[in-house]
């Protein structure tokens, strides 16, 4: 403690006196200054004098009396180009303005005195020297700084002195206090280590008090504490051996965790369901061991609870079980969690329990429960709707053939009724695939793929002309390719539905076919379409989602089975499909919103003799 006082007295008379002398050096600074100015201002008055009354060797000695001030080194008088004429000591043929002296010279005729800092932090004062109206020349002083540093030596000198007294003075005070603090303190401290040691060997309690102030108060508060622990302990012990035996055979997760997020307490079903070691959980943040954005939901309650002391119920959470998980636990999983707070007192919140209950298969269970429901309340509604369509469409099929073959009809007409008979039977085509849930039905074929987008463009030309959308068509008349024509043809009325249905009145509709390559395995050919509209775009989130099975963006009037439908003929046609889809940004007004599919399709003569493979 001496040592330390010592060194904390040093250190303090150390700061002041250094505070002290830059406090100094900046007043003498100053008036080192104020007494340049003043020289160098009585000096060119005694200099403009000289030269009224003609006498120049009042200057020189005008010059001598000023050097002679102990704050100035060096006194001189040059003419207005800058020669030195009068020197207080040394030959004035001899010496001559510095370059940073030069450069002041025209800014002395524009003021009465200026101060300059030359290199060795000299300084120099200047005021020019003016006789009836005529500049005559310049008067000059530059400071002694040997006067400045004495002065800052017998400041530092006197604060040495005084720091030496004030520390012997208050190492005498210290060692005469120190008896009576250190002893009992020794006391106190042997004490403590006694107890750090093992609290049942308490032969050394209670302390002896030997002094009757704030010490040994203290020592007699510390005799009650080990009192008072001992008598705590035995029934701590039975609480925590009750509790270890919940925690280990619980059949739920269990976690403790700190103000950090740090484990400090798992059981091994929490452990099982982390897929990392039991012992490895200890001292670690939840983000280190548990993946996101489960973790941070998790600490995001621990937080919640330690700051309102009130439980967090009914968290569910979801995520991908790692490779080292318990084969049980592995795959996608489902967590329901609860925080609560464990108090040590009625006001301070310790640590926060985690409860974590393993939904995965009671999730995956549901999930499928309801994709059985969503997929069998469809097929019974497409069989209702199959049967109800099948009937009136061959009345419409056999009008149309009647009318084609035997009505007064010129060719305009003709190929009219050609094309509507050849659109339901379309029609029939998809209701028996709606009714069958996409069973292959016909066999693949040579199809040319401009009669194919030209026959889904004027299925909407009705649409397209009423929206007055600009459709740009891009595509070889002779290009065919080797598929399903009618599911493909479904594919792109879907594409191109979905385009009207998200553009407004003047965009543009493109639709591209060209011949390519894989982009994901360029030695294999197939045909490459395009669908791009400037429509409204979709956001991120719905864009991951629009291949799903019942999603859609459309309310009412969509039922969430176009792109999902789409998705899986490709997927049977062993084709690929890439979507970019921006919407409006306000901070970029020139930038147009719009969506893109890409898609892929292989020219595969063999489509449809073996099992199908899902591409990516």
């Amino acid at each position: 403690m001496l040592a330390g006082l010592l060194l904390l007295e040093s250190l303090s008379i150390g700061l002041f006196a250094l505070l002290l002398l830059r406090q100094q050096r900046q007043e003498l600074r100053e008036i080192a200054r104020r007494r340049l100015e003043y020289e160098v201002s009585s000096l060119a008055l005694q200099t403009r004098e000289a030269l009224y009354e003609d006498r120049p060797a009042w200057i020189q000695n005008s010059v001598k009396t000023v050097a002679d001030s102990p704050t100035v080194a060096l006194a001189k008088i040059t003419d207005p180009a800058g020669k030195v004429l009068f020197l207080s000591e040394g030959d004035t043929s001899a010496s001559t303005l510095s370059p940073v002296e030069l450069m002041e010279l025209p800014q002395l005729k524009k003021q009465r005195a200026a101060c300059l800092t030359l290199a060795g932090d000299v300084m120099e004062c200047a005021q020019a020297i003016e006789s009836a109206g005529t500049l005559r020349g310049y008067a000059w002083v530059v400071r002694n700084n040997s006067w400045a540093d004495e002065q800052l030596k017998l400041l530092l000198r006197d604060t040495t002195v005084f720091g030496m007294v004030w520390i012997v003075a208050s190492a005498v005070l210290v060692a005469l206090m120190s008896g009576s603090i250190a002893r009992p303190l020794a006391v106190l401290h042997k004490g403590a280590g006694a107890l750090t040691a093992s609290l049942e060997n308490n032969g050394a309690f209670p302390l002896p008090v030997t002094v009757h102030n704030e010490i040994g108060d203290l020592i007699e508060t510390f005799n009650s504490m080990v009192s008072s622990l001992e008598e705590q302990r035995s029934g701590l012990s039975d609480t925590l051996s009750l509790l270890d035996s919940m925690l280990a055979n619980a059949p739920i997760g269990l976690a403790f965790l700190d103000r950090g997020s740090r484990f400090v307490r798992v059981n091994q079903v929490f452990a099982d369901l982390t897929g990392v070691p039991l012992s490895r959980h200890l001292g670690r943040t939840l983000p280190e061991l548990l993946p996101q954005p489960v973790a941070g939901e998790i600490e995001n309650a621990v937080r919640r609870v330690f700051s309102t002391g009130e439980p967090v119920n009914g968290l569910e959470l979801s995520g991908q079980s790692p490779i080292s998980a318990a084969p049980r636990h592995a795959g996608a999983w489902t967590w329901l969690a609860s925080a609560y707070p464990v108090r040590t007192t009625p006001q301070q919140v310790r640590w926060v329990g985690v409860i974590v209950l393993d939904a995965s298969e009671r999730k995956r269970s549901e999930e499928a429960l309801r994709k059985s429901e969503k997929l069998a309340v469809t097929g019974r509604l497409a069989a209702s709707i199959a049967h109800e369509i099948n009937n009136p469409l061959e009345a419409i099929t056999n009008l149309l053939f009647l009318l084609r073959n035997y009505g007064d009809l010129d060719e305009t007409s003709r190929n009219y009724a050609t094309m509507a008979e050849y659109e339901v039977r379309r029609i029939a085509e998809i209701t028996q695939q709606t009714l069958r849930f996409y069973r292959q039905s016909t066999l693949p074929a040579r199809t040319t793929m401009s009669e194919l987008l030209d026959s889904v463009l004027s299925l909407y030309q009705s649409r397209l002309n009423a929206l007055n959308l600009r459709v740009e068509r891009d595509y070889d008349p002779a290009m065919d390719l080797f598929c399903f024509a009618g599911e493909i043809r479904q594919v792109f009325a879907n594409l191109v539905g979905n385009s009207v249905d998200a553009t407004s009145d003047g965009a543009r509709l493109l639709v591209r076919a060209r011949r390519s390559h894989n982009w994901m395995n360029p030695s294999e050919q197939g045909v490459r379409i395009a669908v791009a509209d400037t429509g409204a775009g979709m956001e991120p989130e719905v864009r991951e989602r629009i291949f799903e099975a019942f999603f859609t963006t459309k309310d009412a009037t969509g039922t969430g089975l176009g792109l999902w439908v789409s998705h899986e003929i490709l997927m049977k046609h062993h084709g690929i499909v890439h979507v970019r889809s921006r919407t409006a940004d306000p901070d970029f007004p020139g930038r147009s919103p719009g969506t893109v599919f890409q898609i892929f399709l292989p020219d595969d003569p063999m489509l449809g003799n073996g099992a199908d493979t899902e591409h990516a």
